[in-house]
């Protein structure tokens, strides 16, 4: 019960470390652009959100993927305020703000997607009542 209990735990802070990696990876490259196409906010987006639902499908565990989110969310919020230099990473721009709501949205959805295999399956018999 006890290594059950640590290798959640362990699990946890391992899934935090990852997020807060994509987190500052995709907060540093947001604000790419190539002409008028948002790239970096793309691309960024696809890899939280692809770590996120790895870790979800993965683990299986909520608790991972809210601590993988987590990890994303407080190195935004970390580096996104203005620098002992006077640098902004994340910008008070329409970019910067959609790449915040746009994180904290897929931790949102990618936490509280329902379980499927525990949903209820349908009559297989294919005949109707």
């Amino acid at each position: 019960m006890r290594n059950g209990w640590i290798s959640r735990v362990l699990s946890w802070i391992a899934a935090a470390l990852v997020g807060g990696v994509f987190g500052v990876a995709g907060t540093i490259g947001h604000s790419l652009m190539w002409g008028p196409l948002p790239v970096g906010l793309v691309v960024g987006a696809i890899a939280c959100a692809a770590i996120l639902v790895a870790i979800r499908a993965l683990t299986h565990d909520r608790g991972a993927t809210l601590a993988a989110g987590l990890g994303m969310l407080g190195m935004l919020v970390l580096i996104s305020g203005v620098g002992p230099g006077g640098s902004v990473v994340v910008e008070d721009t329409l970019s910067g703000r959609i790449w915040i709501y746009l994180v904290a949205g897929l931790v949102l959805l990618t936490v509280a997607w329902p379980r499927l295999s525990r949903m209820p399956v349908g009559d297989r018999t294919g005949s109707e009542s």
